[in-house]
């Protein structure tokens, strides 16, 4: 029972277990929520007695090798955002694809949105709008400083790595919620 907010952090807790997730929209957006209130008793009656549809999500899986204390790894449905921790100066963030390096942004920060999540911060920031049932990453820069500022769209095995090139301290948060 609640919002998009209560949704994100019930998947962090109940995700590594598998067990589905029936949304009941108490909140203020409701996008990650199935049932409204007056559709509450019906729809539980559907549930326990087996009539019901699971939709799996994609979630990205973040593994932080760092002193501080977001290191270990991590679980994200909607995304996963390095950003800038002071404001009036930018970040540079070498990415590498695969092992194999692609480019350094100097930008806000980078969003690594899952196709469930390119509705919330990747649509903000001018990222693509992805189907919940195509399995795919998308990596978005936030208002960079340079020529290449389109998202990409790598594959959902892909493995992307990122390393903090500027001294200036980069904060993660994964749906929301500060790590560190």
């Amino acid at each position: 029972l609640g919002g998009d907010g209560t949704m994100l952090r019930t998947v962090d807790v109940v995700a590594p277990e598998g067990v589905p997730i029936l949304g009941v929209n108490l909140g203020q957006l409701g996008f990650l929520t199935e049932v409204e209130p007056p559709q509450l008793e019906e729809s539980l009656r559907r549930a326990l007695a087996g009539d019901y549809q699971i939709s799996e999500r994609m979630v990205l899986s973040v593994m932080v090798d760092s002193d501080g204390m977001a290191s270990g790894k991590w679980l994200a449905l909607n995304e996963a955002v390095l950003e800038k921790c002071s404001s009036g100066h930018l970040v540079r963030l070498a990415v590498s694809i695969n092992g194999k390096f692609f480019t350094t942004y100097a930008a806000d920060g980078v969003i690594v949105a899952t196709p469930t999540g390119s509705t919330a911060y990747n649509f903000s920031a001018q990222g693509p709008i992805v189907s919940p049932s195509h399995r795919c990453l998308i990596l978005t820069p936030v208002s960079p400083h340079m020529l290449f500022h389109r998202s990409l769209v790598p594959g959902p095995d892909e493995e992307l790595e990122f390393e903090v090139t500027s001294q200036l301290p980069v904060g993660l948060v994964l749906d929301g919620r500060e790590v560190g």
